[in-house]
């Protein structure tokens, strides 16, 4: 029966469930400064915007580890694609039939990064439960369509911009809301499997004495932070490394470097079987390391800008990596494990480009200052896995 089951069907719906994740988490960034002019909405409230999507998703991310195995997965994750597709809806809605146009956006926000939260947590693991050939290639190449979706969302709407106006914008929203609406028929039919049987798990008790598993949170960390840092800043780097406008600073920074994650993750997704994960994750810490530095030490503004583009080639493999070596070394994990890895990602996307933004302020605006100290984590993921290689090298 197995055999009969369509997988392929399944791996789509997760592919179209991280293109939803890129929706929630880069459309509305976009919009910041239209909702200032639109709805008078001070600087200081939209900056609570992007911390209110990120700490939805770490209050999902810790629910989930106790409760996504009991609700199930198809209800969650059909749940996921609902509530992104409300969400997006109701920013375009909500804000002009309120009395406070903030609080409006804010419940847009909190609804689609409650789906955000629960496809980070479920798609991963929904993957890992499929009868595939090759799992770390499957998983490189599925975390690679966040990247494609990221650009998507950039590209797709810098151009709806130019041609209809941004004024236009509500109706984009809707547009990008038949994403996830059009994706919850996908997951309400296609074949869904435990990632263990059913008694067979851990347990979190268990799994938080384990120390390998504390290694893989701390990865994630600094997967999470070696990846957003310089993402969430790539705008402004190019902006004032380079001198360009917002849009093409858009287009030079936060999409050159999802081009080149994505290229990163296609190509480890190819070649996985003929390449060792720990090794090329070693590969691309000590790259990462690099692009840090360039980008932050160079005096030519055009080598920054290769050093902030290249980082999306190095971080590429790490997040995705990190699970599939979670998933080997803690094979009776459960979902819990995927959530408590979800978790420690979002935390470092969270903490850092926070710290490099702090940072920068403190050095005069200068963010190749905040970038520099971000150098920390890709450093602390080398050690990690030199670690983890020794550990591995004793075992056989």
């Amino acid at each position: 029966m197995t055999k009969q089951k369509n997988y392929k069907k399944t791996l789509k719906a997760c592919y179209l469930g991280f293109v939803t994740q890129a929706i929630s988490a880069n459309f509305t960034p976009l919009l910041f400064l239209t909702f200032k002019g639109t709805y008078g909405i001070p600087l200081e409230k939209i900056g609570m915007i992007p911390m209110v999507f990120f700490f939805t998703q770490l209050v999902v991310d810790l629910a989930a580890t106790k409760y996504a195995d009991k609700i199930g997965y198809r209800r969650c994750i059909v749940a996921s694609q609902v509530l992104s597709a409300a969400g997006l809806v109701l920013m375009a809605i909500l804000p002009d039939i309120i009395h406070n146009a903030f609080v409006g956006i804010l419940i847009s926000v909190v609804l689609y990064a409650v789906g955000s939260g629960l496809i980070e947590v479920l798609v991963s693991p929904i993957v890992e439960a499929c009868p595939f050939e090759n799992k770390d290639g499957v998983m490189s190449i599925l975390h690679s369509f966040y990247c494609w979706g990221a650009m998507g969302v950039i590209l797709g709407s810098t151009f709806f911009f130019v041609i209809f106006g941004v004024e236009n914008w509500r109706i984009l929203t809707f547009i990008w809301a038949l994403v996830p609406l059009y994706n919850t028929f996908n997951f309400i039919n296609c074949p869904i499997e435990r990632l263990v049987e059913e008694g067979k798990s851990m347990g979190i008790s268990r799994l938080l004495k384990t120390p390998i598993f504390w290694l893989m949170i701390i990865l994630m960390v600094c997967a999470g932070a070696s990846e957003t840092s310089m993402f969430q800043w790539a705008s402004a780097f190019a902006e004032s490394a380079i001198g360009v406008s917002k849009t093409v600073g858009d287009l030079a920074g936060p999409c050159l470097f999802a081009m080149f994650m994505g290229i990163a993750r296609v190509f480890y997704g190819k070649f996985s079987e003929k390449l060792d994960l720990t090794k090329a994750m070693l590969v691309c810490g000590v790259l990462c390391a690099g692009c840090y530095l360039l980008a932050s030490l160079s005096t030519l503004p055009i080598l920054g800008l290769i050093g902030c583009a290249l980082c999306g080639l190095a971080v590429g493999i790490m997040w995705p990596g990190t699970i599939s070596i979670s998933s080997k070394h803690c094979p009776r994990g459960s979902t819990a494990m995927f959530a408590f890895l979800a978790l420690a990602g979002d935390l470092g996307a969270t903490v850092s480009p926070t710290m490099v933004g702090s940072i920068s302020g403190m050095a005069d605006g200068n963010l190749k200052a905040g970038l520099l100290v971000a150098t920390v984590f890709p450093a602390i993921l080398v050690a990690c896995l030199l670690i983890l290689y020794r550990l591995k090298n004793n075992k056989s």
